[in-house]
């Protein structure tokens, strides 16, 4: 087997902003595997402010020493040389995630199926939601307002400013502007104390403005205040930055953090962890949705396969490839309001890079 990496770079339609940075273009290393015929796609997004993982670094661990771990192996082997992958190195999920789907992609394709498929899916869409970026209030309600225009009914608002107030007027603003039909999430980024979580998600609840769950209130590291603003609270709390892997997991339903966890591929390290961690949520009665980076096309698809295969407990955040101007590869996934169509062509779908 090839392995190859490619850097892009794809400019969004709108700067995204969160509690923990602002973006204007999807960072991303792309990652090919071919056996002669057939080549499997995977991506690592570069998230300096979540993952600490760089393009350059990612792009290091997979032509070193991941690429050595599975040389020799024959492209069949999928189960040994999704082990060798994880056991390459330590950390590095991102790039873990992008060999991780490139062999899935790429082992799906020479079955003539496609990813979804070769996953044990039988549907060809997933519904996503989407992110209004952190703004003021009257900013806020007209993003709220268009999106709700472009077919979309769950709408995921950036928290955690600094200023629990102020956080709470752009929630109310918000409802307020769309009604009481879509529902509407939040996501802190890890950027309240607990005490603020507590005063801003009861304020909303007080003001029946009708939040579905709150994502990360607290500092990732912080399990005891997670599960101290969980017990102090009716909105249902989701696990985010808090984690990673099994272990991460297995500590959040120890303590009792969070009532859902949102699984990553660039987090946990690929497709072969993250329906681990999904059916570890299950079997632990923790509710469970998928999510993505800042991730173009490829890595979104691979996570629509995924919860098609592996259906979460309620609608999922994959609008990352929404925000593109344009896909940097050809193929794959397709947006129409809030269903992402899943490809009919072979694994991905994807055909190459989009020049």
């Amino acid at each position: 087997m090839k392995i190859s990496t490619h850097l892009v770079s794809a400019p969004l339609h709108t700067p995204f902003v969160t509690a923990l940075r602002t973006a204007t273009h999807a960072e991303s290393l792309l990652v090919s595997i071919s056996d002669g015929p057939d080549s499997g796609w995977g991506e690592a997004p570069q998230v300096w402010k979540v993952t600490g993982e760089s393009l350059a670094g990612a792009q290091a661990c997979v032509e070193g020493p991941i690429a050595a771990a599975l040389n020799g192996l024959e492209p069949d082997d999928l189960t040994e040389a999704l082990r060798r992958v994880q056991g390459a190195v330590v950390g590095n999920f991102g790039a873990k995630a992008a060999v991780d789907v490139a062999l899935h992609d790429l082992a799906a394709r020479r079955r003539g199926q496609t990813l979804h498929g070769f996953l044990g899916s039988t549907v060809s869409s997933v519904r996503t939601d989407v992110t209004l970026s952190a703004g003021d209030p009257d900013a806020l309600a007209a993003a709220g307002r268009d999106r709700i225009a472009d077919g979309f009914d769950v709408l995921k608002v950036k928290v955690g400013t600094g200023d629990a107030a102020a956080d709470f007027e752009r929630v109310r603003r918000i409802r307020e502007a769309v009604g009481p039909a879509p529902r509407l999430r939040l996501d802190a980024n890890q950027g309240w104390s607990r005490r603020e979580a507590v005063t801003a998600i009861r304020a909303m609840e007080d003001a029946g403005c009708a939040i579905e769950l709150v994502e990360q209130p607290v500092v990732a590291a912080d399990l005891e205040g997670m599960a101290w603003v969980t017990d102090r609270v009716s909105t249902p709390i989701l696990a985010d930055e808090s984690v990673y892997g099994v272990r991460d997991l297995v500590a959040v339903i120890r303590h009792g953090a969070a009532d859902l966890v949102n699984v990553k591929l660039a987090k946990c390290g690929g497709l072969a962890p993250a329906r681990t961690l999904l059916e570890l949520a299950r079997e632990h009665g923790l509710g469970s949705i998928v999510g993505s980076m800042m991730e173009s096309h490829v890595g979104v698809g691979a996570a629509a396969a995924l919860v098609a295969a592996y259906p979460t407990t309620t609608v999922n955040d994959l609008d990352a490839a929404w925000w593109l101007k344009e896909s940097p590869v050809v193929g794959g996934i397709r947006y129409e309001s809030s269903t992402i169509h899943l490809p009919t062509a072979a694994g991905l779908g994807v055909t190459g890079l989009n020049s």
